[in-house]
């Protein structure tokens, strides 16, 4: 069913990647059209909590994909980490549990990565698949040091290609399961990926619409920030559960290609 009346809400919008433009390194069929259809109502945002790729290694990525992406569109939650840190603790010095993306943001926004652990005033952590248990240990050896531990994002899992992989949460469980858990995780649903995503933005949140594939992240998050969302099926979250579970979408679709067309159902008070 098409709702002529959908865009007429909205004048900006949050998109998820993983599960909303691609499935691991492949992107979702006729996600890049519905892009494409979807800027002609209003801005664009993304806002991933996948820390592996900075914004420019993100946007070289997407570009390459065949989405017309621009890294000052791009809102990883490796951005995120690196602007929250320096806002709360100015420049600091880091031991990293992360891949290059992180890295490079970290170091863009003045943070110091230490050869120690012993140096370190905080552990900043996020996806890792070459993680190792001297990594581990290091990070460890940091924390019983005193320094705080952040977290880019908390996700148990992510869809790939041909099923769901390990997230930055499996990582984050080992830190916890040696007696410290995460201080502070930026990505979604906290609501520090959404306050920056929507001053970014420089939009009220009730003219915003987060496009996700993740109750418990895009939705959950957005929905407590003041944000309606539409959670579609490419990704995570199966079609019965948008009915069962307590955290529901303002609007479910199918794909965003079917949002970007309008083709949307409401799914909670709209």
């Amino acid at each position: 069913m098409v709702d002529l009346n959908f865009f007429e809400r909205y004048r900006a919008f949050l998109l998820d990647i993983d599960g909303v433009l691609v499935r691991g390194p492949t992107p979702i069929d006729g996600a890049a059209e519905g892009l494409a259809r979807l800027r002609r109502h209003g801005r664009c945002l993304f806002l991933t909590n996948n820390s592996s790729r900075s914004r420019a290694g993100l946007a070289r990525h997407l570009v390459a994909l065949g989405f017309a992406v621009a890294a000052d569109e791009l809102v990883p939650s490796c951005y995120i980490a690196a602007r929250h840190l320096a806002s709360i603790a100015g420049e600091v010095a880091f031991w990293l549990i992360g891949e290059a993306g992180l890295d490079e943001e970290l170091r863009l926004a003045g943070h110091r990565r230490v050869d120690r652990p012993e140096d370190a005033e905080w552990v900043v952590a996020g996806i890792d698949r070459a993680v190792d248990y001297e990594t581990l240990d290091g990070a460890l050896r940091a924390l019983r040091g005193g320094a705080r531990l952040l977290a880019t994002n908390i996700d148990p899992t992510f869809p790939g290609p041909d099923g769901l992989l390990p997230g930055a949460g499996a990582i984050i469980g080992a830190l916890e399961g040696m007696g410290y858990p995460a201080e502070i995780s930026v990505g979604k649903p906290s609501p520090i990926a959404f306050r920056v995503a929507v001053e970014r933005l420089d939009a009220n949140p009730g003219s915003v619409l987060m496009i996700g594939d993740r109750l418990e992240t895009d939705v959950l998050g957005a929905t407590e920030a003041g944000i309606d969302t539409a959670l579609v099926l490419t990704g995570i979250t199966p079609s019965h559960e948008t009915a069962a579970g307590a955290i529901r979408p303002t609007w479910t679709a199918d794909s965003l290609a079917a949002l970007s067309e309008g083709r949307v159902r409401p799914t909670a008070s709209s």
